[in-house]
């Protein structure tokens, strides 16, 4: 049986059901040491790029070298994988499962998920946190 099969006979109502492949922005941000992977096209990065400095590390590895840098995401953290439609973050998504990827999550595929984080009562919210984690280390 190949990682496939196992993969997607893991894909019950149960799996879906609750929740576990995907994340809300509101939970990724707040998760200690995650990664915002975002697998947009270099003309996309290009044109609009999410840093989210205060927030979280943003890795930027586009779809199709994905096969050849998997080795950069991190196994050990959760990762939110993020573009602008769903369909690239599923086929990551899947494709890390498949490599045994534990903690990768689909994060919201839409930007007014990310930019209701980033109004300013939340952002300075987010830099307060950041700030107060930082002074207890």
């Amino acid at each position: 049986m190949s990682n496939w099969d196992e993969l997607l006979r893991s894909m019950t109502f149960d799996f879906f059901g609750s929740g576990g492949h995907k994340i809300e922005m509101e939970n990724l941000l707040v998760t200690k040491e995650a990664i915002f992977l975002y697998v947009r096209s270099r003309q996309e990065w290009e044109s609009l790029q999410i840093r989210l400095e205060h927030h979280i590390r943003v890795l930027w590895i586009p779809i199709d070298e994905i096969p050849d840098r998997y080795n950069e995401i991190p196994r050990d953290k959760t990762v939110g994988v993020f573009c602008s439609a769903g369909t690239r973050s599923t086929i990551v998504y899947m494709y890390l499962r498949s490599l045994g990827y534990e903690n990768v999550r689909i994060a919201p595929s839409n930007y007014d998920a990310i930019t209701s984080q980033l109004l300013p009562g939340k952002l300075h919210r987010a830099i307060s946190n950041r700030k107060t984690e930082q002074g207890r280390d």
